[in-house]
């Protein structure tokens, strides 16, 4: 989701005009994942790809 409050301790990433913020501990869990975005009529929206996870959804938003 999107949120404008975040701290120092936040790591941060910028794309052009888009940043993505993620607090230390998650930061440990993405390290070597890609985010994608996808807008075309079969899929949607955000994609995760974490190559360190063991379990993914259905999704793709979530892991393990």
């Amino acid at each position: 989701y999107f949120d404008g409050d975040f701290t120092t301790e936040d790591k941060v990433q910028s794309f052009g005009d888009v940043k993505v913020v993620v607090d230390p501990a998650s930061a440990q869990l993405l390290s070597g994942a890609s985010l994608d975005y996808a807008d075309g009529l079969n899929e949607s929206g955000f994609k995760i790809t974490n190559p360190n996870a063991n379990r993914t959804c259905g999704c793709g938003q979530s892991f393990s």
